[in-house]
């Protein structure tokens, strides 16, 4: 059993300059992770639901990538843009953003 209803997961991964892979803290997972951070705190929901920053999620082109549990939805190049879409849409309400999934076919 988990300790909480939902669990996001947002690559901060760093690569070296000029890596082709590119990574998701270059293109700004660290601003998704920490507005999206904030609006959980704001709303009372830190026992409920929980933001997380990780390693690398082997998806780099796709960057900055997040998945959230236990639905085990990926999402691909949110922005701190992204975050209240994906906080009202998706962790309260339940319903993926579909214009941000990662489908299985590009995984």
């Amino acid at each position: 059993m988990s300790l909480y209803e939902k669990h996001i997961f947002v690559c901060e991964n760093q690569r070296p300059d000029g890596d082709p892979r590119g990574d998701c803290k270059s293109k700004g997972a660290c601003e998704f992770t920490t507005t999206l951070k904030q609006m959980v705190k704001d709303a009372g929901l830190a026992k409920k639901i929980r933001v997380n920053k990780s390693g690398c999620l082997d998806q780099c082109a796709y960057g900055p990538v997040a998945v959230v549990y236990p639905e085990g939805i990926w999402y691909r190049g949110v922005t701190a843009q992204d975050a209240q879409e994906v906080f009202d849409q998706h962790l309260l309400q339940g319903r993926p953003v579909e214009r941000l999934l990662l489908k299985k076919s590009e995984k």
